[in-house]
Formats: structure tokens, sequence, C-alpha cells
């Protein structure tokens, strides 16, 4: 593995242009900001790779959402352009195989289905007219056919069948539902006894072919799995999905496994991966149809295991582990053009960074090291990615081969980044628990004055297995905070990802241990190392685990902090083990059951601390969080205001673990910035 300079500087270098640019009128960077900009994704590069397309979402603060278009660019940046432009959101875009179309899904018919439009001109014309909206597709390699998914009764032959059913059950007064096994609910949605299946439609027209009929599974997974999770054969005869067919063990158990079946349905779907106990996925052929890649991880009952790149030869070669030695965990792979290497992402030292890992040897090439790569495609010549950083969102990007000559394709968002300020980031290193080398980042404020002093936004990630990576978040984007004038500080505590599997392992049955340590030695080193930092008015925020933490900072790190906001975190992880849905988190991270090992969940859990909680809290959840349940931050709520401690409850009846709809998230960072405003100003 390799390590240079050149591509941080040249990465840095729009950042530079930002700041060069941003004029005397500029005001801070503020929520209303955030959720303006364009956000760039699902670019996909044309079969003669001098195209580009990608989507851009918008903001439509009337409708209270997003919506989205498709553009195409040159692969040299020349020439961007909106390719559709309708009052429904178009995303997903694929290139036909002579690249002279875009196939799409669109909500233009009322229904999500897929659409196809000329590149060069022309209107869009619906391909399928399926009785069900289409969550996700694929094209054959022929382009003849679509895999597509959509949500179906496993026990009905045809979509047809799965909508009549629907229909009949929108005329039934009673609103009760039975279950009789976990999962009843899922992140955000009840349960009403469909799966997501994978269909085959002829494009010529035809019966759409329920693949996986029977199946009491899901493909894509639930409730983030995509079409990177399926794929036709290069021959086009069959298809290759990820989907975890677990039975009553679904809710305890990460056994996500890859299937073939065969679109003509002439055999049952065939488990590849019948030796792995745990995740595998994202499987994606070798450009000459010989060989198969995917991402598996290992340990069974663990979301956060290392993922490992394996290999095999089509169909029925042995597999291979490619990246055994290589100690990060890629979140995303795809082929070189040439067959010779995958192309992953992965976490890396607080960045997510690109790597090139050689598709023979497994050995592994850093190409891109500074902030946060997104769905690398070879073009031939150069690798085109979406990039972001701490101080902008999302544009396309590419590079030589070797991570080098970076060049940005994209700049939608400069005229309105020039139009705000932006805090200036910077990592730093400290000596964490067990005396491990610990990293983290702070954002200056945009008015930033080294003479004067400046409060403290004190952030902690999710996860715990997560990062504060160097890119531009729109929930917990540290900008918010230095465009109100406070210095933001993240660590990456005990847990984090991108620092080796060892370091993210280390959380399991100490979530307040050295996590907390880290943050304790974390602020002390910020503080030390910014003396412009005013610790005596910090206040300390955090989500998810980062809610869970500041549940536990109450009790057992009472005097620190001026005030605490805790959105979605756990008060008792005793009773969370039973109002969650994923079993396997608490039962990996705990190590057990609450009756198995009581002590793992008694070990670090907040409520029984609840006598030595003296700091204001800020309070927030989402009713449709079934992660965190909603009565853990009402029971936080509740044992505030008992013990008379100044708090506040924001509750939102619409929104889930995440706060995603454009007016709540304003609401949201004003809440949360008034909040601030009152205890360290």
């Amino acid at each position: 593995m390799r390590y240079t300079l050149l591509p941080i500087l040249i990465a840095l270098l729009p950042m530079l242009a930002t700041t060069a640019v941003a004029s005397a009128a500029a005001h801070p960077i503020g929520v209303r900001d955030l959720i303006a900009f364009k956000r760039i994704s699902e670019h996909a590069v044309a079969p003669d790779g001098r195209r580009i397309a990608f989507t851009v979402s918008e903001l439509d603060l009337a409708g209270d959402k997003r919506r989205t278009d498709i553009w195409v660019v040159g692969v040299d940046g020349s020439s961007p352009r909106p390719l559709t432009r309708d009052p429904a959101s178009d995303s997903a875009p694929v290139w036909s195989p002579d690249g002279q179309a875009i196939w799409f899904l669109s909500t233009r018919s009322g229904s999500s289905q897929v659409w196809r439009i000329p590149v060069d001109g022309g209107e869009a014309s619906q391909v399928t007219q399926l009785p069900l909206d289409v969550g996700a597709f694929r094209l054959s390699v022929d382009g003849t056919q679509l895999a597509v998914a959509m949500e179906v009764f496993p026990d009905l032959a045809t979509a047809q069948d799965s909508k009549d059913r629907l229909d009949e059950r929108a005329g039934i007064k009673a609103s009760g539902r039975l279950y009789d096994q976990l999962l009843y609910r899922h992140w955000d949605t009840w349960k009403d006894g469909r799966r997501s299946h994978i269909f085959v439609v002829p494009v010529a027209g035809g019966e759409a072919v329920d693949l996986m009929r029977g199946m009491q599974a899901d493909s894509p997974s639930k409730p983030f799995g995509g079409a990177e999770e399926f794929t036709f054969t290069p021959d086009g005869k069959g298809v290759v999905f990820t989907a975890r067919d677990a039975g009553r063990e679904e809710a305890w158990s990460t056994n996500l496994d890859l299937w073939h079946a065969p679109v003509d349905r002439s055999a049952a779907p065939r488990r590849l991966t019948a030796g792995y106990p745990a995740t595998d996925t994202a499987p994606v052929f070798s450009p000459d149809g010989k060989t198969l890649a995917w991402l598996a991880m290992r340990r069974a009952g663990y979301e956060a295991d290392r993922q490992r790149i394996l290999t095999m030869r089509w169909p029925d070669g042995a597999q291979r582990v490619l990246t055994e030695n290589w100690d990060r965990s890629p979140g995303s792979i795809s082929w070189s053009r040439d067959g010779a290497s995958i192309l992953a992402t992965a976490d890396h030292l607080g960045h997510h960074a690109l790597f090139a890992v050689n598709a023979s040897s497994g050995a592994v090439r850093e190409l891109i090291g500074t902030g946060h790569v997104r769905n690398p495609a070879d073009t031939g010549a150069r690798i085109v990615f979406g990039l972001d950083h701490l101080k902008s969102p999302v544009e396309l990007h590419s590079s030589k081969p070797d991570g080098s000559d970076l060049r940005r394709l994209t700049s939608l968002n400069d005229s309105d980044l020039a139009a705000v300020q932006i805090g200036e980031p910077e990592q730093f290193t400290f000596k964490g628990g067990a005396d491990d080398t610990v990293y983290g980042w702070i954002v200056r404020p945009v008015d930033f004055d080294a003479s004067r002093k400046y409060p403290v936004a004190f952030l902690i990630h999710g996860g715990p297995q997560g990062s504060w990576s160097n890119d531009f978040h729109y929930r917990w984007n540290p900008q918010m905070y230095a465009g109100a004038g406070y210095a933001a500080v993240m660590i990456d505590f005990h847990g984090s990802t991108g620092y080796g599997q060892a370091f993210t392992d280390s959380i399991r049955g100490d979530w307040g241990g050295k996590p907390l340590e880290d943050l304790q030695k974390g602020l002390a080193a910020a503080l030390e190392k910014y003396p412009w930092m005013d610790g005596g008015r910090v206040c300390a925020l955090g989500a998810s685990f980062g809610g869970y933490m500041i549940n536990w900072i109450e009790g057992n790190w009472p005097d620190r902090f001026r005030c605490l906001v805790n959105h979605d975190g756990n008060l008792d992880e005793r009773f969370a083990y039973f109002d969650t849905e994923e079993l396997w988190f608490p039962e990996w991270d705990h190590q057990g059951t609450p009756w198995g090992n009581p002590a793992g969940y008694a070990k670090h859990n907040p409520i029984d601390h609840l006598s030595k909680w003296q700091t204001p809290m800020l309070v927030i959840h989402g009713a449709l969080d079934f992660r965190v349940a909603e009565t853990q931050g009402m029971a936080t709520f509740a044992a505030l205001q008992r013990r008379g401690i100044p708090s506040k409850f924001l509750y939102f009846p619409d929104e889930n673990h995440w706060v995603l709809k454009p007016h709540n998230s304003i609401l949201w960072h004003d809440t949360v910035l008034e909040w601030l405003a009152q205890w360290l100003k």
C-alpha cells in the first residue's frame, strides 16, 4: 500500500478556490443553505466511456421534499446538461448497451416504473407497466431483459395477484394486524406480509417472472439495499441476488447470502455462499464475465465485521478471499475495464478513500486518500467518482488509473458555495484509551479570529461502528455549528471504522469505557491544541449511539458540559433490546441476550446513573424510529423533568431514525442552535 501527499494537495485545490471566490458579502452558512445545495448521486459511465449520466436532487421547499432529474456530462467535464425535467422524480440511470439511450426509474405515470429516453434528443417513453411499483432494476448485457424488484406476497404466483390482494385489503374496515414472528416492523415500516422479490421481464413485453417465488426473504435486503445487490449473469440466463433466508431467526441473523436463479425458473434458486455464516453482498461480474466478485463478512451476528473481497470463477469455480491481508472494510466494489483490478472504497483514517485491488494477487494501492469517494467507475482512460469533503457537497471528479491528475468534472454548487462563509477543517490525533492513537476533526467558526474565544459544539457520532469522515453530511454537518459561531470538535473514538478491525471491534462490551475515555481525552487535546476554544462553554451533541453516549455522559461526566443534545438515544439498554427490531445488534455489542448475559446490559446502562444527572438536555426523537424506539426519548425527557433539570423535548411524528423532510430539518437545526445559544452565549 502506498501513501502520497499529491492526491491530498490536489484535492485541497477546490477548497482553496472556494475560499478565494467567497466575497465579503457572503453570509455564514446555515441550514437553509445546506438543504438548498444540489445533491449529485447515481452516476453511470456510458459503454464507450465518453459520457456520464447522473442524478441531481433539488429542493422543493413548497412541497417539503426533494425532486430528482437525470443529467449528462462529458467525461472531460464538458457540456453538463439536464436530460430530464419532469415534475416527477427521475432516478437510477442505466445506459443502453449501444449508448444511445438512458433507462431510468420514474413516477411520471403515478407508479414507479422503468422508462427510457434517447440521450441525444427525444421524449421519454414508459417501458414497464407493471401492477406494482418497481423499487430497483437492472438491464441485461444485451438489453433484452429487465430484472426488477417489487414488493409481493411470496405465496402468490404473479405481481397482479399481489395487487389484487392489496386492493382487497384496502376494503377491510378492521385495522389490526396479527403477527407470529419477528421482524414485524423494520426501520420505519410495519410489515404486511410482502417481500421484495426479483422479477425478470422481457423488454419486448411478456410476463414478469418471480425468481424468488415462495421465498420468505427480501432482495434487495431491507432497509437500505438497492440495485447493487443483484445482477444478471453475463449470458443473461440467470440472476445473482442477495437475500437473507433465515426463517424465524431473521431478527437476529446477519446471514445474507448470494443466490443464483435461472430466468426461466427451470430450477429453484441456488445458494452460492452456503459456507459463509455472515453477510455476502454486492455481486459484480468481471468485464469478460468469467469471474464473480462480492463483499463478505465472516462472523455471524456482527453487522460491522470487516468486509473482504471474495472472487470465484463463474459458474462453479472455487471461492477465494482476495483481501484477507488488507485491514480495511470496503463499502463498494467495481471492476476496472481491463479486469485486472477491482476498485474499492473504504473508510480510512478519517476519510473514505479509493483503492485499487489487484484481481490476481490481492495487492492494494491507495489511489485517492482525501475526502469521501463515492461509486468509482472506470472509463478505460480515467476513473470517475463522486467526491465530497467537509467544505463541499458531492461533485463528480476523475483521475488517472493511478490516482494522479485529479480533475473536477462538475461545479453545480459553486455559486451557492460562493455565497456562504465556510469553516476551515483540520484533522488532529492524540493518545486515547489503551494508549492507542485516536483521530479527530475540528472545524473553525466561519468568522475565525485566533485572538477570540469561541464556544464549542462537541459532536458524537452514531453507529457506534461509524466515523466522522471527511464528508459533507446533510443531517450532522459540522458547518452548521461553524456558521453559528461555534468551534466543532468530532472524535473517532474506539469502535470507529477506518482504523483497522481490532479498533472497530474494541467497543464490544465496552460502550461506556474506552469510547468515553477517548471523548474525554479528545476534548482535552483539542482545547490544548486550539487555545481559541473556550473550554468553559462546551455543549455535547449526539444521535443514535451518540444519543446513548449523551445519556451516559449525563451520569458519568456530569460536570463537564453547559448543555447536552440527545437525538434518538437509548436510556435503558436492558429494555432497548426488547423494543428495537434488529436484535443481532445488541446481542453482538452486549455479548448476548439480557437474560443470558444480564451483566453485559448493566455494565454501561445510563438508567442506573440517574441520581447523578444535572446538565440541561434537549431531547429529540422521531415516532417512526423503530431502531431506537420513541419511548427511549420520552423516558429520557421524563427523567430530566422529574429531577428538575432544565430540558426540552422535540418530537417528530413523521420522521424515522433520521430527520429527512426539509421543513423538519430547518426546525431541528433552529431548535438545536437556539438551545446552544441559551447555554453557551
